[in-house]
């Protein structure tokens, strides 16, 4: 739990990639996954990441709202929304530069 913005967005950048690279080196190990399993294995990972992703992005501000701090509480949401929405465009960039190349 962070008030930086900076801080929040990168964990949450960092965590994305951690997963890319675990998903990544996982097929490799496993080519073929158990049908039977894979679904659970994603649903239960799509709900991590949706508890990490609203740690990171909601609870410091939830706690600055019911503190009564509301305008604070915005700006920290929206300036973390807003530096990892500037992450996502670079990465997005760097994706169509290697493509239209």
């Amino acid at each position: 739990m962070n008030k930086n913005p900076w801080i929040n967005a990168l964990l949450a950048f960092l965590y994305i990639c951690l997963l890319v690279f675990v998903m990544t080196w996982g097929s490799r190990l496993l080519p073929h996954p158990d049908p039977a399993i894979m679904p659970v294995v994603m649903i239960s990972l799509f709900t991590l990441s949706a508890a990490v992703m609203a740690y990171l992005f909601c609870l410091q501000p939830l706690m600055l709202y019911l503190d009564g701090h509301k305008k604070p509480a915005v700006r920290l949401f929206l300036q973390t929304v807003g530096i990892f929405g500037g992450i996502t465009i670079i990465m997005l960039i760097l994706l169509f530069s290697r493509i239209l190349s």
